[in-house]
């Protein structure tokens, strides 16, 4: 079976010094492996070839078979890890809490311990006001009360 440390040290490797980082690294019981990258701005199919090719440098394909795709983290596949949630910042996301809420808005901000911060339009009735009003609602999550955040695509 491949070893998924030096994988993971050698698609490291390839990426240091650059502002890429790693979402997901999968290698399954039949090595069939899956290199997940992305960027704040954006993975060129240049960038995965070169990582491709690294790799199948390390491993023999002669010595033990597997297949290999490495490619971007896809544009609405659920956030893994932090620099996700950096690279959206100012990007409507859709959330969905472990208790069943559904919560659409605008994520403003990503604190250094994981959580980050959701503006959600909602309908108050400001004190006095003959009609409600739409006002941003913060909202302050933990990743690990969120069964999915993912980027709100909508047309």
């Amino acid at each position: 079976m491949i070893d998924k440390e030096l994988l993971s040290n050698t698609v490291a490797e390839m990426i240091e010094g650059t502002d890429i980082f790693v979402v997901d690294i999968k290698v399954s019981p039949a090595n069939d492996i899956v290199v997940e990258i992305d960027s704040p701005d954006s993975i060129d199919v240049d960038t995965c070839a070169a990582i491709t090719r690294r790799i199948e440098e390390v491993f023999d394909r002669d010595t033990e078979d597997y297949s290999l795709e490495v490619g971007s983290a896809g544009l609405t596949a659920p956030f893994k890890v932090r620099g996700q949630y950096l690279k959206n910042i100012g990007n409507d996301v859709e959330v969905l809490t472990t208790d069943g809420r559904k919560l659409k808005g605008t994520l403003t901000a990503v604190a250094d311990d994981g959580h980050f911060t959701v503006a959600v339009p909602t309908k108050v009735k400001p004190e006095g006001a003959k009609r409600p009003q739409i006002v941003d609602v913060e909202h302050v999550l933990d990743p690990a009360e969120c069964r999915s955040v993912r980027y709100n695509l909508e047309f």
